[in-house]
């Protein structure tokens, strides 16, 4: 499938955008107008973009349908402060309640039935039950049209973090499975990051791997190997010396059993991170 953005509508490609671009993390974002009416609501249009200064991004953009302005966006106008929690398992569904249209001025920490708990630095509250919430001021709104669907980049400057202890792990990190983050996905489907969907892949910043490149044409090749395999064998810093004098038995049986049978090993071997194991089997 090609789709040329200015050649399917916007609802269309509003649905094909969100469904590709996923998993998204939850900005659940509180706002206070110059009234002092509060507001809460969640915007998937969100991330990190910079620690020095520590910036976060979210959009609340024009609704499709008759292109007005959200109430988050009209009240960042008026009072340049937000604060943005994250949303955990445990609090989806009162989250997915809060993004109810409620008219202006309705607090929906209230509908929702979320604590407001005092901000330091700045006038929005923050979400009680949230594990991490960032205090910011708010240093720039950037509209991308006028049209429906149109975003409206709200850059924040983060003042003040407040993490929740029972999601840090004994070095004072916050610890993924305790996190129990959601995320959003296309259309009415979410993402738990928790058990089986986590998992530990080291950055190859401490080495320079050979390359795809530098791979025997046989290994390259091979129609067993994943593309995952073959980047992990390609992350060592040079290539093994072969040595068949460290097989084991097992090893040597499948030695005897063909090429697609050490491969077949191979696999094994990597998908347990044994990136030395599977070198050796298939060079020896």
């Amino acid at each position: 499938m090609i789709i040329d953005p200015k050649e399917i509508s916007v609802p269309k490609l509003h649905g094909y955008l969100l469904s590709a671009v996923a998993p998204r993390p939850i900005a659940f974002v509180s706002t206070i107008d110059k009234e002092g009416n509060v507001n809460l609501s969640p915007f998937s249009f969100f991330n990190c973009f910079g620690s020095n200064p520590p910036i976060l991004i979210f959009s609340p953009a024009r609704r499709g349908r008759d292109k007005t302005t959200k109430h988050s966006y009209e009240n960042v106008l008026e009072i340049p402060e937000a604060v943005i929690s994250m949303v955990d398992y445990a609090m989806v569904q009162q989250t997915s309640l809060a993004s109810t249209e409620y008219p202006k001025g309705v607090n929906e920490f209230k509908k929702a039935g979320f604590t407001e708990v005092p901000s330091e630095k700045v006038r929005p509250p923050r979400v009680g039950e949230s594990p991490v919430s960032f205090e910011c001021k708010v240093n720039q709104v950037i509209s991308t049209g006028e049209e429906g669907g149109a975003g409206n980049l709200v850059i924040c400057e983060i003042l003040l973090m407040h993490v929740k202890d029972e999601v840090l792990d004994d070095n004072g990190r916050i610890d993924p499975f305790k996190l129990d983050a959601v995320a959003r996905m296309g259309g009415d489907w979410y993402c738990r990051a928790t058990g089986d969907a986590l998992f530990h892949l080291a950055k190859p910043d401490a080495r320079i791997g050979i390359g795809f490149d530098q791979l025997p044409e046989r290994i390259r090749k091979s129609k067993i190997l994943t593309g995952n395999d073959l980047a992990m064998l390609a992350n060592v810093e040079q290539l093994p010396e072969p040595d068949v004098h460290l097989l084991t038995s097992h090893e040597r049986e499948v030695h005897k059993q063909g090429r697609d049978a050490i491969e077949q090993l191979a696999h094994q071997y990597l998908a347990a991170d044994r990136v030395a194991d599977a070198w050796r089997i298939l060079l020896s």
